[in-house]
């Protein structure tokens, strides 16, 4: 897999992915169920797409929304959507089930969570439209303006460096379509495990079955930190806020390229 930045960062990301290879499949089994903020995103921008097409054929125009609208391409994007740092693919699956989208990305650095999410959607029938792919998240293998909505949840804070975090944003909002829209969720300072009121870096021990544990770097992101890389980045800032301990923002892609 080709990574990006100097030899530090590429051994502490590296070290990243080695570590979820490691735990995958238990870490996986722990993580059975979608987060109500993903499921409640998905599900607003569901109706939101429903209303713009049904306005849309009110008009008279095309039943499907152009999310290309500042391109000067004619053709309809495709409904495509992200679940960015996928693992074992609990919020593709509600991004298929629940969105009016033809297939979904999942993307992870972590052959061994891939694997799971591979299980995962062969076990629930989800995986004609499911395409995964082994990546980097600061560096996307997709088009510029294809996605249509996207998850990028509880995987920004695992990027062991500022830069790599930002890349990451940057590249988010590269391949967000102008009208498409994507959930970004980090762990804040604000969580009550944490005493602190700056943003840090730290690690987290996952305790194996048996009892041994494996240190997990985290970025803690304190809030303010966590709105000034979304307003640095490629991504327009829609809206953010707190909740349970997590910063979450709804981005969208830039209008201007």
């Amino acid at each position: 897999m080709a990574e990006e930045g100097n030899g530090t960062d590429r051994e502490r990301r590296r070290a990243v992915r080695d570590t979820y290879d490691r735990i995958a499949d238990h870490f996986a089994s722990t993580r059975e169920y979608a987060w109500p903020e993903v499921e409640a995103f998905v599900a607003e921008q569901s109706e939101r797409y429903g209303v713009e097409r049904a306005d849309r054929a009110d008009r008279g125009g095309d039943d499907e929304i152009d999310l290309h609208a500042d391109d000067d391409s004619s053709e309809v994007a495709p409904r495509i959507g992200l679940d960015l740092g996928c693992g074992n693919c609990r919020h593709a699956e509600v991004l298929l089930r629940e969105h009016d989208i033809e297939t979904v990305v999942g993307l992870d650095v972590s052959r061994g969570l891939l694997e799971t999410g591979r299980e995962r959607s062969t076990d629930r029938a989800f995986e004609d439209g499911l395409a995964l792919v082994q990546g980097d998240a600061s560096r996307l293998p997709l088009a510029t303006n294809a996605v249509a909505v996207g998850v990028f949840v509880a995987t920004l804070h695992h990027l062991p460096s500022r830069e790599a975090r930002r890349r990451s944003l940057d590249e988010l909002g590269r391949v967000l379509a102008p009208e498409g829209r994507a959930l970004v969720s980090a762990w804040s300072t604000a969580h009550d495990r944490f005493d602190a009121d700056e943003g840090f870096d730290t690690s987290v021990d996952w305790t194996l079955p048996g009892g041994e544990t494996v240190d997990r770097f985290y970025h803690i992101y304190d809030p303010d930190e966590f709105e000034a890389d979304l307003e640095a980045s490629a991504c327009r800032l829609l809206e953010w806020e707190l909740s349970s301990g997590n910063c979450y923002a709804t981005v969208a892609g830039a209008r201007d390229r």
